[in-house]
């Protein structure tokens, strides 16, 4: 019998070296990127602090993000410095503004309005402009193109003006829809074509009155992709330009307008007005005071001019107020101002009112006392707010009336 020999195996694994594996802790995962490659900043000393670490300008996120909002900015600026010059200079563009003004304001509010139309973001813009049209008083709703060929159209009058909104000026949802408007409405296309004889719309509504909205550079040369972003800017802008200027011609007070239609919000707030005394005042210790001794007609008309309100004071006694400074008389400039009658006022010929006299009872009030004594109470006459007992704020009587 022959033996045979055959290596033995087992699971046995031996190690070549020292019978001791030295005694090294695994190596540490490398750690994670901090942004933008800085090196950590050393541990605060105080663990406890709230103050947020120093933002650097060396990330490149940083000035990068801060560049791209500045390009953006400058570029849509620039736009509306070319449109503004546009419209200084260009008589197409000057036309059909006035023709589009013309057009909107015919029947001075009384019937008809403005119907404006524009789909994406030409859509937001013309909603927009409703909404700012319809706060000035100016009549308008918003007409959607697709709703429009589904019984919107029914929505346009006889007396109404037609404003389409489209950058390109061939939108096809408006070309659609353009047949079904009535040809003897006035129709107004703002878009960024300058002449109407490249505009696709116009060239089928010969008759329209163009407002040109161009932009000097395309959003793809300007940003690199053609998203509505300057083109909607101008859009907005123009349409701002067209409301202020018809509601100035429709309305004697755009202001009151604007504040009978808006009373909410912090806007409605401050239009409400003026309801107490106080709140025509102006503080005493805002008024410059002149502190020479002997002061001139012209030093109190110079230091008048440099004063925001208009008043000047000496010290705390006497007070000079822009009525009675308007009434200087070149003869006046060189004379000594307690020498020139009536512009200086004394303390003793002030008269107190308490500062939070509603403005009703301020002038039932004075009304009573100008029935005795017209002189006193004259418009010039110095009115203060007192609080506790101290003279708060100065105006003229004749401000309460205003």
């Amino acid at each position: 019998m022959m033996d045979h020999h055959y290596p033995v195996q087992n699971s046995e694994v031996f190690l070549l070296g020292p019978s001791h594996a030295p005694n090294v802790p695994p190596p540490s995962p490398p750690s994670p990127a901090t942004p933008c490659d800085r090196a950590l900043s050393p541990p605060p000393e105080d663990l406890m602090s709230m103050t947020p670490p120093e933002i650097r300008d060396s990330c490149p996120s940083f000035s990068t993000r801060l560049s791209n909002a500045v390009h953006v900015l400058g570029t849509e600026a620039t736009a509306l410095s070319c449109l503004t010059r546009l419209y200084e200079t260009e008589p197409v563009a000057r036309g059909g503004f006035n023709s589009a003004v013309e057009a909107i304001t015919r029947f001075k509010c009384d019937k008809g309005k403005l119907v404006i139309c524009g789909i994406g973001k030409s859509g937001h813009i013309a909603k927009k402009l409703v909404a700012t049209m319809i706060s000035l008083k100016i009549h308008a709703t918003y007409l959607h193109p697709t709703e429009a060929l589904h019984g919107d159209l029914g929505g346009i009058g006889k007396y109404d003006t037609i404003l389409l909104i489209t950058f390109s000026g061939k939108t096809p949802e408006l070309l659609q829809l353009l047949p079904h408007f009535d040809t003897s409405l006035p129709l107004i296309v703002m878009t960024s074509h300058t002449h109407p004889s490249t505009c696709a719309i116009i060239k089928q509504r010969p008759d329209a009155i163009l407002l040109p909205a161009p932009i000097h550079k395309s959003e793809t040369d300007s940003f690199g992709f053609n998203a509505p972003t300057t083109s909607t800017t101008m859009a907005l802008a123009l349409g701002d330009a067209l409301a202020v200027t018809i509601s100035n011609e429709l309305h004697i007070n755009v202001q009151a307008v604007f504040s009978q239609n808006h009373p909410g919000g912090a806007i409605g707030e401050a239009s409400k007005g003026p309801s107490k005394i106080s709140d025509l005042s102006i503080y005493f210790s805002d008024l410059p005071s002149i502190d020479h001794a002997a002061i001139t007609g012209a030093r109190v008309l110079m230091s008048a001019y440099q004063s925001p309100s208009g008043w000047v004071r000496q010290g705390g006694d006497t007070v000079m107020s822009p009525r009675r400074i308007r009434k200087l008389q070149p003869d006046d400039f060189d004379e000594p101002a307690m020498c020139i009658q009536g512009l200086m006022v004394p303390r003793k010929e002030w008269i107190e009112i308490p500062a939070e006299t509603s403005l009703p009872q301020a002038r039932e009030w004075i009304m009573r006392m100008r029935s005795n004594d017209q002189h006193k109470y004259s418009d010039d006459a110095i009115l203060v707010t007192v609080v506790d007992g101290e003279v708060s704020g100065v105006m003229e009587i004749g401000e309460v009336f205003a």
